[in-house]
């Protein structure tokens, strides 16, 4: 834990000239104020600076919208990109006028489901362990007029590129679709990239442990260590700028977005989860693969809960091109140990302390707070209740019979369809006041102007489908 004396001490000793202040919105997006570091003094480090909250998206109104940042010290780190000394601070928002935690500040609502678990005496510590993947492009064009719209994305490794004409000759050393999968260098193009950025994330306060090509073309994946739920939001926050910017260095081009490229893999985020208590892990214990009930309920709780917390997990119409049921896609809404086909999995441990479970529907274009929160959420609730998931499904569900899919239940189809469960389906996330009504309210109102957006908008491919009809 970092002291008021410890900032200082940083800003004096690294000759910063600069304080960002950084929260992040419902999306998912760090904003940031930044402060002339010789203006910041005790006060403003410990009972915050103030900012309009009216400009955060679905937050407030502008004749109420005066709101606080007060910077959690511990989080402070220099900024590896910025040209001039920079220090970073991770806010939580505050109401001024009450002194709380602010309903809509997606930090705060995991620092409560925190609370709601150690108040609820079945564990004072929730893990997670969070693999986003993400691509990185050479060349990004996209249009959206009323007249038109289009887009186009290129990269160095895509197949398509193998019969151009690049001068000093086409190399030729391209995977093919769905064929790049732990590919090592020349094909893996970004493996340096890679380095880099986990080499940063150190910088950042982040623990490494490894990355790799994942299965579609310009597809990577950096793993990092578990942490507590809030710590982990913070993390994924400063893994994504950290790959961002390192790809900008590049002239290259990042993204979280979870199904870009038509015909080939998606980006998952896949999550791994477990439940301590007095240093013991919960979830162990000799029921299907040497999980405990506990840990079964925990389960259950996720599956009957899934369609709503898809509408976190999930958040983004982008999803669903992923989540598409025939495909090698995790909407399944079944359990089993090792098979990757099943929407929760436990993973094999050479450690029993290690045993804990995956949910492998969200994605990385999630708001990493809200996520692992809604997760949590509903595990307590599984706990709470004692929902038993089943028995576990150890078939390749992607080659099951019509007839036995049939009686599988599966993830929300659309954005639309997950805010509506959401909606239905919201009692679990207001346990402890961790959620709150206006909070769930606001953030459906605000997806659904992407819906509609999205549903309103022609398409290309209904040109091709429709125009001559």
């Amino acid at each position: 834990m970092k002291t008021y004396s410890d900032v200082i001490n940083m800003v004096k000793n690294n000759d910063i000239k600069f304080i960002d202040f950084r929260f992040s919105d419902y999306a998912g997006k760090w904003l940031h104020i930044t402060h002339c570091a010789d203006a910041v003094g005790e006060e403003e480090l410990t009972k915050g600076v103030a900012f309009d909250g009216s400009s955060v998206p679905a937050w407030k109104e502008i004749n109420d919208s005066d709101m606080l940042m007060i910077p959690q010290l511990e989080s402070a780190f220099i900024d590896p990109f910025a040209t001039i000394p920079t220090l970073v601070l991770i806010c939580n928002v505050i109401e001024p006028t009450t002194g709380n935690g602010y309903d809509r500040d997606p930090r705060n609502t995991a620092k409560k489901a925190e609370e709601y678990l150690q108040q609820s005496g079945i564990g004072d510590a929730a893990y997670f362990g969070p693999e986003p993947e993400f691509f990185i492009f050479d060349d990004v064009r996209f249009k959206n007029t009323p007249t038109g719209n289009s887009y186009e994305i290129d990269s160095a490794e895509a197949p398509h590129n193998s019969h151009k004409k690049i001068e000093g000759g086409n190399l030729a050393r391209r995977s093919q679709v769905k064929g790049a999968y732990f590919d090592t260098a020349p094909l893996d193009t970004t493996q340096d990239l890679r380095c880099e950025m986990v080499e940063i994330m150190r910088q950042v306060g982040i623990t490494p442990l490894l990355h790799h090509h994942e299965v579609a073309n310009s597809q990577s994946e950096i793993g990092f260590k578990y942490d507590t739920l809030t710590t982990t939001g913070d993390n994924v926050q400063k893994l994504k700028y950290v790959v961002h910017n390192v790809c900008q260095a590049y002239g290259k081009t990042a993204t979280f977005m979870p199904k870009p490229i038509f015909g080939d893999n998606g980006s998952g985020m896949h999550v791994h989860q477990s439940i301590w208590k007095d240093g013991k892990n919960l979830f162990r214990g000799k029921e299907h693969a040497n999980l405990s009930e506990l840990a079964l309920f925990y389960i259950g709780g996720i599956i009957k809960h899934a369609k709503a917390i898809n509408a976190f997990s999930n958040a983004t119409t982008n999803s669903y091109k992923r989540l598409v049921p025939g495909y090698e896609a995790p909407v399944l809404l079944a359990y089993s140990a090792k098979n990757r086909s099943a929407s929760i999995r436990i993973p094999n441990v050479t450690n029993e302390n290690a045993r804990r479970i995956e949910a492998r529907f969200p994605d990385p274009a999630s708001n990493p707070y809200l996520t692992f929160s809604a997760l949590l959420m509903a595990g307590l609730d599984g706990i709470k209740n004692k929902i038993h998931p089943g028995e576990p499904n150890n078939q390749d569900l992607y080659h099951l019979p019509e007839k036995e899919l049939k009686k599988i239940p599966t993830v929300s189809r659309s954005l639309r369809d997950a805010l509506t469960a959401l909606n239905k389906d919201r009692d679990f996330l207001l346990a402890g006041n961790v959620f709150t009504n206006d909070q769930i309210d606001a953030y459906i109102e605000l997806k659904m102007k992407e819906v509609e957006r999205y549903e309103q908008m022609p398409h290309p491919i209904e040109f091709e489908m429709y125009y001559n009809n």
